[in-house]
């Protein structure tokens, strides 16, 4: 037999659910705190009767009044720690004989493969961490001052005991929109692998470092678990991977193929797949640096680069995050083969953003960039597609938008350009510009198109004033057609009345289906 509740009974069921759901929450946390909730017959605080807490919850402490709202991260320091910690203190190098000096530096190497808790018991082992954090310095310090210490035991041993301590499995990011590190979540593990980091720099710098030698250790699967390594969502140790990856590009030229090709293969997973990665930026800038030393001609390789992956990066949402390395590298390119000016604008208009006002401002700093570099040759193949977008730029309600693109007008090589090129540029922003000099709501706005106004009335008076005239006939065209269109309706109007078949409700109601007929007529009668 079916029965219905009234919005009472439904109110009442709602209640008596969430009270079994706090009472469930109450007895689960009390079976897992023991002791600390009062036992059996404890009291529970007000703390207790909430759901448990995930590991995504513990970043407020118990008793904390924080306003932080958001999860913590989680840790991108997660090591399988060594069952036997206790390290015995060695003597210093300098304390030994020469010839005792590479044994007693590998015993340290090998002491620091040893793995500590510095996450869950940050205070655990303290004596057995101070001996490896010593040992550590002292081999820093001794590769930095001393020659023809690095030989050839030395190498397997220095690459393995920085991919124990550093090579590790990262947990997902709940950092997916970019957002800024915060410096409240440090983590003590992450601020001792920057002596790690700092060691292998120094061993990669040394005058004694022998590539032909290190190539055995330093290979392709080293590489690519230092790559992986660049999700990290802390950036210091991306900073520590980004001087690190590129002394490795240096050093091994047999390596830079495949670095290359690893970085373009995190670039397509990015665009194509996540569009999540906290490395961006670092890559960038690592790319930059590379592509700054292509020689010339360009290799067809780095050409695809350029437009099957750089300019694709257009696309990302976050592009905020990494947007000043792209701009330089698409510049870079452009200023080692100006023939490629084409297709990058392009590919920037094709990607132009349409509801994103903010990111519209980055396009247009970075096309600013493009035209400080571009070749007479080459503007003159972009310009009408280029200020077909700026026309729509400055006619823009977003008045930072507008702003920005009229500040091309006081660039005094853009304005050159324009300069040479006024016949065609002109008829394409003249509309825009006296449009938006009556009706754009921001004050600052009128006065920059003023400027953009009697700058192009300096150029070209006679220019200027055909398109005014030109501008003035559209206006004309576009009112006498408006006032047809209002006579035609008007004439549809008195058609309805007058023929005696329709009724007066059947004229209000009349089918849309009847419109087109009655223009056509209309039509034939003017």
């Amino acid at each position: 037999m079916g029965f219905c509740l009234s919005h009472a009974g439904l109110r009442a069921l709602c209640l008596l659910s969430l009270y079994c759901y706090s009472f469930f929450c109450q007895e689960s946390t009390k079976v897992g705190r023991g002791k600390k909730s009062g036992g059996k017959n404890g009291p529970v605080d007000d703390r207790d009767v909430r759901p448990p807490a995930t590991q995504l919850m513990r970043a407020k402490q118990p008793g904390s009044h924080s306003a932080v709202k958001r999860e913590k991260r989680l840790s991108t320091s997660s090591f399988p720690l060594s069952a036997n910690r206790e390290l015995q203190k060695l003597l210093a190098l300098a304390d030994v004989a020469p010839a005792e000096q590479e044994k007693l530096f590998i015993q340290k190497l090998r002491q620091c493969c040893v793995l500590f808790d510095f996450l869950s018991d940050p205070l655990s082992d303290l004596k057995w961490k101070e001996v490896k954090r010593a040992a550590l310095s002292e081999m820093v310090e001794y590769i930095t001052h001393n020659r023809n210490v690095i030989t050839e035991p030395i190498y397997p041993e220095v690459v393995h005991m920085f991919a124990v301590n550093m090579f590790r499995t990262l947990p997902p990011s709940s950092n997916p929109t970019g957002a800024e590190f915060d410096p409240e979540e440090d983590e003590p593990t992450l601020e001792a692998a920057c002596c790690f980091y700092l060691f292998l720099r120094m061993f990669l710098e040394s005058p004694d470092f022998q590539p032909n030698i290190a190539k055995k250790y330093i290979d392709q699967k080293f590489v690519l678990q230092l790559l992986e390594l660049f999700d990290s969502e802390d950036p210091r140790e991306r900073d520590f991977l980004k001087t690190t990856l590129h002394r490795i590009y240096g050093k091994f030229l047999g390596l830079r193929a495949y670095i290359r090709k690893q970085i373009n293969n995190i670039f397509y997973r990015f665009i194509y797949e996540t569009e999540h990665h906290n490395g961006i930026a670092e890559l960038l800038e690592i790319l930059g640096s590379i592509i700054n030393g292509f020689a010339l001609p360009l290799k067809e390789e780095h050409k695809i680069f350029l437009l099957k992956v750089l300019l694709p990066l257009h696309k990302v949402k976050s592009l905020s995050v990494y947007h000043p390395q792209l701009a330089y590298c698409v510049v870079q390119f452009l200023e080692k083969d100006s023939t490629l000016t084409e297709p990058v604008v392009m590919a920037l208009l094709k990607y132009w953003p349409k509801t994103h006002s903010p990111k519209e401002v980055m396009f247009l700093n970075e096309l600013e960039e493009i035209l400080d570099v571009i070749e007479p040759s080459e503007f003159v193949k972009v310009q009408e597609p280029l200020f077909r977008q700026l026309a729509k730029c400055v006619s823009s309600p977003h008045f930072q938008v507008a702003e920005r693109a009229l500040y091309y007008w006081n660039n005094e090589y853009i304005m050159s350009l324009i300069s040479d090129n006024a016949a065609k540029i002109l008829p394409i922003m003249f509309p825009a510009l006296y449009r938006n000099s009556k009706t754009h709501w921001n004050k600052t706005i009128h006065g920059l198109i003023y400027n953009a106004l009697k700058l192009f009335m300096e150029m070209n008076q006679k220019l200027f004033d055909d398109c005014t005239q030109q501008f003035r006939a559209e206006k004309n065209k576009e009112k006498a057609k408006l006032k047809e269109r209002e006579e035609a309706w008007i004439k549809i109007e008195n058609l309805a009345k007058s023929n005696p078949q329709v009724s007066v409700k059947s004229r209000i109601t009349m089918s849309p289906f009847s419109i087109p007929m009655l223009l056509r007529l209309v039509c034939l009668d003017i």
